[in-house]
């Protein structure tokens, strides 16, 4: 590993931006996974904390390992389950369950943002809420499974992780762009493309948006902390509720 991965963040256990550890010890126990303490830290620690405590280094490069590793394990498991499928429909499949979207997902079901370390910037604008930070730390956690216990217990991490998601069949059409996909359903009824209904609220430096979009009588409401996140949520909600109706 690089002498620059070996260096830890100096802790900073009674500032805001740096959170204590348990929820995430949590959740690796709970998955049976054991990570050395240095890269657990690491793998929580964002660039804009590095950043404030005098560039000490941060998750960026366990993101990039954990990146190749998650999509691998998905790949492999793909390939196997679903021999009948081919090349494109395959990597559809793939692309959606390793989307930023998704991976946001597996991160507020461990409750990973609490446990983040960020600099005051990120707190101030709702950085643990935001999709990419949390599908990063995912990508960074992933790497450091496999820096501390090998290749095969990462992959079985992994596909743990993704578990809820692979057992979901509309992950693979609607995580990806649920907006499409709505505009797809509202074709299939012979209608036009929904219009979405956002509205913001609260101070700028944590403001919430809230969507609403109407397909056939049916409304789909999504919250975020962008208008482009409210809207997603709100197609998927939309999808979800109109698809048992209309197959």
């Amino acid at each position: 590993m690089n002498g620059d991965d070996t260096s830890l963040p100096h802790t900073d256990r009674d500032s805001p931006s740096g959170p204590p550890q348990g929820g995430l010890d949590g959740f690796l126990v709970s998955l049976g996974v054991v990570v050395e303490p240095e890269l657990r830290e690491l793998a929580l620690t964002h660039r804009s904390w590095a950043y404030e405590h005098g560039g000490a280094p941060h998750n960026e490069r366990l993101e990039f390992l954990g990146d190749s590793i998650l999509g691998q394990a998905v790949t492999v498991k793909l390939y196997r389950d679903y021999p009948e499928l081919t090349e494109g429909d395959l990597a559809k499949r793939r692309a959606a369950l390793v989307s930023t979207l998704a991976l946001a997902e597996v991160a507020r079901a461990l409750d990973m943002g609490a446990v983040l370390r960020l600099g005051r910037g990120e707190e101030l604008t709702g950085g643990r809420e935001k999709d990419s930070i949390l599908a990063d730390s995912v990508e960074a956690i992933i790497g450091a499974v496999y820096l501390s216990t090998g290749a095969a217990e990462a992959e079985r991490f992994v596909l743990a992780l993704m578990d809820t998601l692979l057992v979901d069949p509309d992950r693979f059409t609607d995580a990806l762009d649920p907006k499409t996909a709505l505009q797809q359903e509202a074709a299939r009824r012979g209608l036009p493309h929904p219009p979405y209904d956002t509205v913001g609220s609260g101070p700028d430096h944590d403001r919430r948006y809230t969507a609403r979009v109407t397909v056939d009588g049916v409304t789909g409401r999504g919250t975020g902390t962008s208008k482009k996140n409210a809207e997603l949520a709100a197609a998927r909600d939309a999808v979800t509720r109109l698809r048992p109706r209309g197959r």
